[in-house]
């Protein structure tokens, strides 16, 4: 079977006229695109004065509007604001003697008078004295050492913040250097966030300095040479100036976490890399057809012109559904409450967009310049007869077995996703030998009441009340909850929980659940990470349902849109279901139940962060969809043209299946770069996605797809006489 050579008249379509825009002036178009994207790069970095979008990166639980939120603006408007400190802690000192005594109260004088500076808390400065249990908190629970606590004017920020916290580390600096044989290491939030999203920056240069390099080297294997292989990466490079313009834009509108960055621009580099490969295959394809066999040197403008124009018509249709797909499943994310999944998908969809424009116009604009280059070693124009044709004819022979083998290792694959667990860690996403993890780990050991009390329970009643009440608190497995209340004012008491297990430990999550079903005859709110953590999977639980409509009816409609079919939708949409589960189950069984640790170099918290889940679903939904509409486009376009459903899917997956497992190989060598990354989300993304991908470009695209195509037969193209003659009048075909 061939090709059928007549085209359908499709120069009037909006994408042929900006194909054949592209092709009358691809220069202005790459010098177009050149001055956006050092012009994006340079505000992303800061390099034109302005502040960098590291520097406006933020770190924290994601919140949502529930009873951990509410009982902190509680104590915020009792006028119980939180503090910003800075912590010295000193080891190899006797705290007691003269000399560390003399050198704490010097440095506690100056630090007084440093701008910004509100107090200063030793053990050597309590009035009652070093061994009074006021002095308790400051003094390590075992060996030998103290604390010291610099609480800054909550007001202070940004420089004149950081102007203050230098000279605070000068002079702490100078107290332990007074001090015979002490040693000392300094912390708090602000520096914990600090090492968190530069640890973003790093990881981010790491992944891609991994991925361009292996990407390129891998695609010029695809393509059979340096310059066809280099009109993707530099596609791939514009869509990460564009996004990291995207998410700096954003910074300005909504907080965003700090691993933002890494999902978001790992997204634009896999859809890039994804898109420029179709497009410059399609080109070679296009082209090829036009020159008939003649040399390279001899192919004229008009017929790049026109073979340009047909590309962007053809693989651009293609790259505006799947982009249209990825940016529903994005879309899902804005349903969702917290925002910092709401600043993912929001970014994730401006993102998307330049993707899209990068395939559209830059990708088209190297390939008109570059057009006798890029066939100057063959067409990529894939044969009749070849691997994935005889594939396709080999899942044909036992279409029932490849579909039960295949469910069998999903199912397998996606049985620990029953087990999951959600956690929001804090110093835990840094690695164990990260100075700031090591800081607040032995912070947590030997200053326990300096971290802070696992629980809280703002409690609307007078002290002596709320004394009452913290002194009958629960048994949670098997241990009785110790409580200690403090007058925040006349009418508003804050008790104080001591857990076993830390804040996100087993018995933690056990006492959020029992102190709110056994609630005292005054208003409580409980709060602290675990009950934190509880809105979230709460407000998750209560949105997704209206997430998943929402991406299935709109996947729906676009993929009838494109096939004029009910069925191949909706057993596209379940396909996807069940491989992301195998997805879900793999970063289960690697990240929290520990597998592969050695390998990853990671240390498992035993569960997995609380967005994870959702970012794997919602971007390897798109990514997947991406794949099935690379696929589909193939097949529906032979169809159309009357050729029956075996030798369609036979056909398209031949044409297609060398882009799709290219593609996929290069998406999965980019996650794996940003798996080589030190943060622990974002190793858990990059295994996730690489995972995600992997499993749909084999196991679903070049098996599943093709054994239930053949099963169906023309069920396949079946739908109702309403719908087949609104798809005769709305539809998006060839």
């Amino acid at each position: 079977m061939t090709d059928a050579p007549d085209h359908p008249d499709r120069t009037a379509s909006a994408l042929s006229h900006l194909g054949g825009l592209v092709g009358r002036h691809p220069r202005t178009v790459v010098i177009v695109w050149l001055l956006a994207v050092v012009a994006a790069f340079g505000g992303a970095t800061g390099a034109f004065g302005n502040q960098s979008l590291f520097d406006r990166l933020q770190s924290g639980d994601p919140a949502v509007a529930g009873e951990n939120l509410q009982g902190r603006d509680q104590l915020v408007a009792a006028g119980r604001s939180a503090t910003s400190t800075h912590l010295l802690q000193v080891t190899g000192a006797d705290a007691a003697a003269p000399t560390t005594v003399a050198a704490v109260k010097a440095a506690a004088a100056d630090l007084g008078r440093i701008p910004g500076v509100v107090s200063v808390a030793a053990p050597q400065l309590v009035p009652a004295g070093i061994a009074s249990p006021e002095a308790k908190a400051l003094l390590p629970t075992s060996g030998d050492g103290f604390a010291a606590v610099v609480t800054f004017d909550p007001s202070l920020k940004g420089d004149a913040r950081d102007r203050t916290q230098e000279q605070v580390d000068t002079r702490l600096r100078q107290l332990v250097a007074a001090v015979p044989g002490a040693k000392g290491t300094t912390g708090g939030l602000a520096d914990l966030i600090d090492a968190i999203t530069s640890q973003v920056e790093k990881d981010l240069r790491a992944g891609e300095g991994i991925a361009l390099p292996i990407s390129f080297l891998v695609m010029v294997l695809v393509f059979g040479g340096f310059i066809a292989a280099g009109m993707p990466i530099v596609g791939a490079i514009a869509s990460i100036g564009g996004a990291l313009a995207s998410l700096l834009a954003f910074s300005h509108l909504i907080d965003l976490d700090a691993t933002v960055v890494n999902v978001v621009t790992v997204l634009g580099l896999g859809l890039c890399i994804d898109y420029g490969l179709l497009t410059v295959s399609r080109f070679r394809e296009e082209l090829r057809s036009r020159v008939q066999g003649r040399p390279a040197a001899e192919i004229t403008r008009e017929e790049v012109q026109a073979a340009i124009a047909r590309t962007v018509d053809s693989a651009g249709r293609t790259v505006v559904f799947s982009g249209l797909t990825v940016a529903i499943s994005l879309g899902g994310l804005l349903v969702f409450e917290a925002s910092i999944l709401k600043a993912i998908g929001s970014a994730g969809l401006s993102v998307v967009l330049v993707a899209m424009l990068v395939a559209l116009t830059l990708v088209p604009a190297l390939c008109v310049l570059g057009a006798r280059r890029l066939l100057a070693r063959g067409t990529e124009q894939a044969p009749e007869e070849g691997v994935f044709s005889r594939l396709a004819t080999g899942v044909f022979r036992r279409p029932v077995l490849v579909i039960l083998a295949v469910l069998v290792v999903l199912g397998t694959l996606a049985a620990p996703a029953f087990q999951l667990k959600l956690t929001s860690s804090g110093k835990e996403l840094l690695p164990v030998s990260a100075p700031q993890r090591q800081f607040f780990t032995q912070l947590e050991q030997r200053y326990p009441q300096l971290s802070g009390p696992d629980l809280q329970v703002v409690a609307q009643a007078p002290l002596a009340r709320a004394q009452e009440y913290a002194a009958a608190l629960p048994v949670v497995d098997g241990q009785h909850l110790e409580g200690r209340a403090e007058r925040v004012t006349d009418t508003l008491s804050l008790v104080s929980v001591v857990v076993p297990g830390g804040p996100l430990g087993d018995t933690a999550r056990h006492a959020v659940t029992a102190l709110k079903a056994d609630r005292p005859d005054f208003p409580t709110k409980v709060i602290g990470q675990a009950s934190g953590l509880r809105d979230f999977t709460d407000s998750l639980r209560g949105r997704a349902p209206y997430a998943f409509a929402l991406v299935a009816l709109a996947t729906l409609v676009l993929l009838f849109l494109m096939t004029g079919s009910v069925v191949i939708p909706v057993k596209a949409l379940l396909m996807n279901v069940v491989s992301l589960g195998a997805s879900l189950g793999v970063v289960v069984w690697v990240f929290q139940q520990g597998h592969l640790e050695g390998v990853l170099g990671f240390d498992s918290v035993g569960a997995i962060e609380s967005t994870i889940p959702l970012l794997v679903l919602a971007f390897g939904f798109g990514l997947s969809m991406d794949y099935e509409v690379f696929l589909l486009s193939r097949i529906v376009e032979l169809h159309e043209r009357g050729v029956d459903n075996d030798r369609a899917v036979i056909a398209g997956l031949q044409r297609s299946g060398r882009i799709i497992t290219s593609a996929a190989l290069l998406v999965v060598i980019v996650f794996s770069g940003f798996v080589s990354g030190r943060l622990l989300v974002i190793k858990e993304t990059g295994v996730g996605l690489a995972v995600a991908v992997l499993l749909d470009a084999t196991l679903v695209r070049m098996l599943l797809v093709p054994a239930t195509m053949k099963l169906l037969g023309s069920w396949n193209w079946w739908a109702p006489p309403a719908l087949r003659r609104w798809h005769a009048r709305f539809g998006i075909t060839e």
